[in-house]
């Protein structure tokens, strides 16, 4: 089977992401808007392309203070850049339904080579629009200070504010276009 157009299902999708906190706790964050451009044979991922786009502007850390300090030059600079993407270039079967997604992150001007963890969840009938519709898990870190977002405060007890990983988890469900 060929690939086909997929539409992300943005009812049924979260893009999230996680940074330790005064080294001891995790602060947790979500992006609101989001978009993909999908071209992919559940049967066979290797072959899919995917183009990926969030809205930095849409941070939601459950923080007004501390999202518009994600938004402005000290980390995003959504004014300059007020998108991130990733566009998929190399994908690896690693095991049952799993795969090692390479592409290019771009953030802030800065664009590196990543690869994410991705398990195809399923694929059902969606009983409300009769689509065929999958469903994907995505697992990752980047380290946040390679795209030049590296404010940081030192802590009188050692170690920094905000660490340099991020962890990225998303829950994707697309339908068939």
């Amino acid at each position: 089977m060929a690939n086909e157009q997929w539409v992300l299902d943005l009812l049924h999708s979260e893009v999230n992401f996680s940074v330790k906190h005064m080294m001891i706790s995790r602060v947790n964050g979500t992006f609101h808007k989001y978009d993909a451009k999908i071209e992919a044979d559940p049967a066979d991922l290797t072959t899919a392309n995917i183009e990926f786009t969030v809205d930095l502007s849409s941070v939601d850390t459950k923080n007004v203070d501390r999202d518009g300090h994600l938004k402005s030059a000290d980390f995003f600079d959504v004014e300059n850049y007020p998108t991130l993407t990733f566009k998929s270039t190399n994908i690896v079967k690693t095991g049952e339904n799993e795969y090692a997604v390479t592409g290019d992150l771009s953030i802030r001007g800065v664009t590196r080579e990543e690869t994410f963890n991705v398990v195809l969840e399923g694929v059902a009938k969606n009983p409300m629009s009769g689509a065929e519709t999958v469903g994907f898990s995505v697992e990752g870190k980047i380290k946040r200070g390679d795209y030049g977002l590296v404010w940081n405060a030192a802590l009188e007890t050692g170690g920094v504010l905000v660490s340099d990983e991020v962890k990225i988890s998303l829950a994707l469900e697309a339908s068939r276009a």
